[in-house]
């Protein structure tokens, strides 16, 4: 009831009456949220679906003036959201929210906000949160929110304020000059991609060019009332402080019947001026300049993806820091306004940072070089805010989005002239509301102490302190003379000092006099032994490695009891279990073989064991492990001088002593099968574990080594007088000494193959042995465990991990995902995890009787994801080789199969002679996955590429012999060309996969060559010729006619005798390369330069071009038989998909409305809205 109450904050002591270890549960507290990041900006965390939501929620927040209209509006205007459940109030829940949300980005100290609140606000369920959203959607719908919720109040025009603006579209007759215009409102401008090469080019097309009515196309002229010709154009009217640009990359394949994303290169500029597409242009430039702060970016497909978001900081609300600092924040610290840096404390850089000395201008250099240290306003601070992540990034990283499944979707410009006030700048608090400011200071002093609580409480672990008064010394260990007061557990904070330890204990023990020594100790089986003495007062516990639950020994650090302990690791003593003859009361040697426990320092000689057991000197032998028929190791006289830690023995290890008169019958046979006496038959105990009743609890069964364990079970069914019905599902399993059931024993193996050991207790339980092909498994719950409170449980060795773990939860009932497992290790705590979720329990070498544990909380990333972070890349190698072509790089065992498949195969042999046989459809083989930093060169990843086993079986001379592509789409897509450039220039993603080509000879293309593979068509049929490369220099422009010119002097032809053109393989398409004019439309077109890079050629590196012999055949047709089939089988898909649809949508129109189509694997697309109050 009254919590931590009384508690002070200095260790917390307990008795601990018996001496073996703390009982008590720790509970662990729960975990505040993240503080921010050294960016000092604030996430937002993603629902499930939401990244949309949270993509445009950070625009509007990084939109200084939206923010500050909102929050302009008070309490008064707007309500108070401790009145929204009442009945009679008016209540603007969403305003007020998103208020209360852009309040916590700015000031409250976590590293993402939630959106739960608000997203209750605009009445969404979690399956709503769950699914989702176009985001141009929903800029749309929640601006139609806001202004539905802001009725009535002064914030009533905030939307069309900030970003209404109008289009005029006019229609110019060219007889009577009549001008008829309509006006349209938008709040966003929707521009085109496909076909486009980029932002300006596509407003230049909308409201520059004109559309011409002539011909058979002629406008009605309402003032001449007869048909004539007329010229229809657009232009911007009115233009808004704030441009929001709408991307159109999804589009409608209509002969797939498919929607599909656009990802061409489309470029967009950082300040644009929209002065040519403005109706009136008589104001200065300056009226029309606008700047990009905002691009919400989405990656994936038209079928599902994530957002994130690339954001402007103008008011530099945020530490926007790059290249060393960021790298190095463990050894940095940054002050709060970016203009100093110091030294970390306690930070040891003699080592790591020598250069401090050897180049004094590192620093000096740093300073200057690194932005935000020196003039902060010298470069724009943009960031990739990604749901709760938020990282720095450079202004030439847009770049990167300009095209690609991860490309940009939504721009947002503001007005050149829109100035910023002075105290606005890196003053997170401006214009918010005092009752926001004080529920922000309210709820991080409300997080600062629940940190230092968790923190507080993370940082305290549990010491056992063995008082040395209370031992005395005995067989080579210590142990207590009390058990009531020689062991206390002290709880204690290990980020203080050794020094406070000693005061502390000091404290606790206040009966101590003279020097008090604090020493590491260890619970053995032989008692405690005492290791290392603790030195260095002014050194933390970590500092000095002492670990939660450790044994301290508290002493004068000479003598206990009076006698001169030994101490380390040296004389650690072991509880080693001895085998010798029994002596009679007449002192004669019995037949009878007994087993002593005795404690012999590590550091003692072998042949020491004679004097200790008082016994003559004879024949000593050893076994590391339980005493079995095998596995017995005689010593040799010579080696009596080697210790017992030399010899390998460890606690619980076995010694066979013989003496020398014992000679004649030695008591091991020459098959070095154990006998337990000399007379005596062996046996096997057998205990009764079934649930029958049975008037015999314990029998013992005759046995040998080869005796098969079914008989000794059906003995002992018939010996236990249990039901017959137990012969068919019963099994053996071996109890060890502490009790413990272990692993059932098959029924067809001998005990000599089972590694029984003679007169071993065997319980008869219940239940089937596992099969050959079965595994049983322990498994708990939890990192400290028990023996012998694990569950069993008997699954298929060929199981994966995750379904296992899935056995496992259910067994248990505990319900979630968030779990993973982990082996055990040798001392029987949590070991290894096990990753591959998705690899059999066979091939992670799990056997039968292991213990798996399960521990709560997902799996840490892998060390590829972490070195992702640290600047290493982690980059899935392919090998490809185009069809037809052969070089000296095959191996001899692989000339016509292509290179190794080890991890498998894209792609199929393509059809003799169609030019598919080329670059589109020529199989990836992977190799392998190498880590390499992002520093190196392309000539270093081939150089380690090169020393992946499956590249060994070919010859490739040097690195030059590979040309290197990026895979996308499971194809080769763009061509790295420059050996010594840094893996980072060329933007390679996260996810980046690379394959090499390997080349006949050394390679080295420029900057302005381009790769294409040519093919010549074969006379008089319909394909062609293997391909070969082309390189062509750019460098005279990308024309038609600069190609054809490259290509004849290849083939040797007449550039006029020779017809060209480019190969589309989705389309099975040939299109002519001329010198072409632009397609004549009815618009006044502007001039635009030839260039094959665009439409409609798009043409890059690794494009196929065919070439046509016109002194053979000047028919116009480059298409082979294949691009029949291949258009006809596209048709056929088509039209199938169509039929299949038509029949589903009828037969499920009769059973249920609206159901999802299968066909793709996507869900069904469902309308976004946002439900609000009336407040007219």
């Amino acid at each position: 009831m009254f919590g931590d109450l009384f508690e002070e904050e200095c260790s917390r002591v307990s008795y601990n009456q018996h001496g073996k270890g703390k009982t008590r549960l720790k509970t662990k507290a729960l975990e505040p949220p993240a503080p921010r990041e050294f960016t000092k900006l604030s996430g937002i965390g993603n629902q499930g679906g939401t990244c949309y939501l949270n993509s445009l929620l950070q625009t509007l927040h990084f939109t200084p003036e939206f923010r500050e209209a909102l929050f302009s509006l008070g309490p008064e205007e707007l309500g108070s959201l401790e009145d929204k459940d009442k009945p009679d109030a008016k209540v603007r829940i969403i305003p007020l929210q998103l208020q209360r949300l852009f309040a916590q980005l700015l000031l409250l100290d976590q590293e993402a906000a939630s959106t739960a609140d608000l997203t209750d606000s605009f009445g969404w369920s979690s399956d709503e949160e769950m699914r989702q959203h176009d985001v141009q959607e929903l800029n749309r719908i929640l601006f139609s929110a806001l202004e539905t919720s802001l009725v009535g109040t002064s914030g009533h025009d905030l939307i069309n304020r900030l970003y209404h603006g109008t289009i005029v579209n006019q229609i110019v007759c060219k007889e009577c000059k009549n001008v008829s215009e309509k006006q349209e409102d938008f709040l966003d401008l929707t521009v085109a991609v496909k076909n486009v090469s980029g932002l300006e080019e596509a407003l230049w097309n909308t409201y520059v060019e004109e559309e011409v009515f002539d011909c058979d196309n002629l406008y009605h002229c309402g003032t001449c009332d007869r048909l004539v010709k007329a010229a229809k154009s657009a232009k911007l009217r009115n233009l808004p402080p704030f441009l929001t640009v709408s991307l159109l990359r999804f589009n409608f394949d209509f002969v797939k019947c498919e929607r599909y994303k656009e990802t061409s290169c489309y470029t967009f500029p950082l300040r644009i001026n929209l002065k040519p597409f403005c109706e009136q242009s008589e104001l200065d430039d300056l009226e029309y300049m606008y700047d990009l702060f905002s691009v919400i970016i989405h990656k994936g497909g038209c079928y599902g993806g994530h957002y994130h978001v690339y954001i402007k900081d103008v008011d530099h609300l945020g530490n926007w820091q790059f290249q060393f600092l960021q790298l190095h924040s463990q050894l940095f610290l940054l002050s709060s306004d970016g203009s100093t840096v110091s030294l970390l404390k306690n930070c040891v850089l003699q080592a790591e940072f020598s250069f401090q000395r050897n180049d004094p201008q590192v620093f000096k250099t740093l300073t200057s070089e690194s932005p935000g240290l020196n003039d902060r306003t010298s470069c724009p601070h943009w960031f990739d805010i990604n749901d709760s992540k938020v990282q720095p990034i450079k202004e030439k990283d847009i770049e990167q989005q300009f095209q690609g499944r991860e490309s940009a979707y939504m721009l947002f410009y503001r007005k050149s002239q829109l100035q910023r006030p002075p105290e606005a700048r890196a003053n997170p608090r401006y214009r918010v509301p005092c009752h926001l400011l004080n529920e922000m200071d309210a709820a991080n002093i409300e997080l600062q102490r629940k940190r230092a609580e968790y923190d507080s409480t993370n940082n305290e672990f549990e010491l056992r302190l063995h008082v040395g008064p209370h031992y005395h010394f005995l067989n080579g260990a210590l142990h207590p003379v009390s058990q009531t007061e020689s062991v206390w557990d002290l709880s204690f904070d290990k980020r203080k000092t050794l020094g406070d330890l000693r005061q502390s204990v000091f404290q606790l023990l206040d009966f101590w006099e003279g020097d008090m020594v604090l020493s590491t100790a260890k619970c053995l089986p032989a008692g405690l032994h005492v290791y290392q003495t603790l030195d260095g007062d002014d050194l933390t516990l970590c500092e000095i490695e002492i670990a939660d639950e450790e044994d301290i020994f508290v002493w004068n650090g000479v003598e206990v009891g009076g006698i001169q302990i030994p101490t380390g690791s040296d004389c650690e003593p072991l509880l080693l279990n001895v085998l010798h003859l029994a002596t009679s009361s007449e002192g004669e040697k019995c037949q009878q073989l007994t087993e002593s426990p005795q404690v012999f320092p590590s550091n003692a000689e072998v042949g020491s064991v004679f004097t200790a057991l008082a016994i003559p000197v004879g024949a000593i032998f050893l076994s590391s492990t339980e005493c079995t028929n095998e596995g017995w190791t005689a010593i040799p006289q010579e080696d009596w001088r080697k210790t017992f830690r030399e010899q390998g023995l460890t606690n619980g290890s076995f010694v066979l002593i013989q003496d020398s008169s014992n000679s004649n019958n030695s008591l091991l046979t020459k098959q070095g099968e154990w006998i337990t006496t000399v007379n005596e038959t062996n046996w096997i105990q057998v205990k009764n574990l079934c649930q029958s009743e049975s008037e015999e609890e314990l029998v013992k069964i005759p046995a040998t080594a080869n005796t098969v364990v079914f008989d000794i079970r059906i003995k002992a069914i018939k010996e236990l007088k249990l039901m017959k019905e137990l012969a068919e599902n019963s099994c053996l399993r071996p109890i060890d000494r502490d009790g413990k059931l272990l692993c059932p024993v098959p029924d067809h193996c001998t005990l000599k193959e089972t590694e029984l050991r003679i007169e071993s207790s065997l319980g008869l339980c219940p239940g089937k042995a596992p099969t050959s092909s079965q595994l049983f498994l322990f498994f708990a719950v939890g990192s400290h465990i028990q023996p012998g409170t694990e569950m069993e449980i008997i699954v298929e060795e060929t199981i994966t991990v995750r379904d296992c773990l899935k056995i496992m939860l259910e067994k248990l009932g505990l319900p979630g995902d968030s779990w993973h497992l982990r082996k055990t290790d040798w001392c029987y705590e949590a070991g290894e995890p096990l990753h591959e979720e998705d690899a059999t329990l066979k091939e992670l070498m799990i056997y039968s009787g292991d213990t798996l544990l399960l521990i709560e909380g997902k799996l840490p990333p892998p060390l590829s994801e972490m070195l992702r972070f640290q600047g290493f890349l982690k980059v899935p190698i392919w090998w490809y080789q185009p069809h037809g072509c052969a070089g000296p790089w095959r191996s001899h065992q692989d000339q016509t199969n292509g290179p190794p498949p080890q991890g498998g195969v894209w792609g199929a042999s393509a059809t003799q002679g169609a030019p598919g046989d080329t670059y589109a459809e020529a199989s990836l083989s992977y190799l392998g996955d190498i880590e390499i930093s992002d520093d190196a060169t392309l000539a270093e990843l081939k150089s380690q590429a090169m020393t992946l086993p499956s590249v060994s079986e070919f010859f490739i001379p040097s690195p030059a012999f590979l040309r290197a592509w990026t895979v996308e789409s499971k194809r080769p897509s763009r061509l790295l060309r420059i050996n010594q450039q840094q893996l980072r220039e060329y933007k390679l993603g996260r996810r980046t996969e690379i394959c090499l080509e390997p080349l006949q000879k050394e390679e080295n293309l420029g900057p302005q060559d381009v790769l294409l593979r040519i093919q010549r068509r074969l006379p008089g049929e319909r394909a062609y010729g293997p391909p070969v490369d082309l390189v062509w220099d750019t460098a005279l422009g990308w024309t038609a006619s600069t190609l054809q010119r490259r290509v004849a002097d290849c083939c040797s032809l007449p550039v006029e005798k020779i017809e060209i053109a480019k190969y589309f393989p989705e389309k099975f398409e040939w299109l002519p390369v001329s010198s072409w004019s632009q397609q004549t439309t009815k618009r006044k077109k502007k001039k635009k330069q030839e260039n094959l890079q665009g439409a409609p050629y798009y043409l890059k590196d690794g494009d196929t071009i065919g070439i046509k012999n016109l002194l053979v055949e000047d028919d116009g047709d480059f298409s082979t038989d294949r691009d029949d089939a291949g258009k006809e089988k596209q048709k056929q898909l088509a039209l199938g998909g169509r039929k299949s649809q038509e029949v589903l949508r009828g037969q499920s129109s009769s059973v249920v409305s609206g159901a999802e189509l299968p066909g793709r694997p996507q869900r069904p697309e469902a309308s976004l809205s946002i439900h609000v109050g009336s407040f007219r």
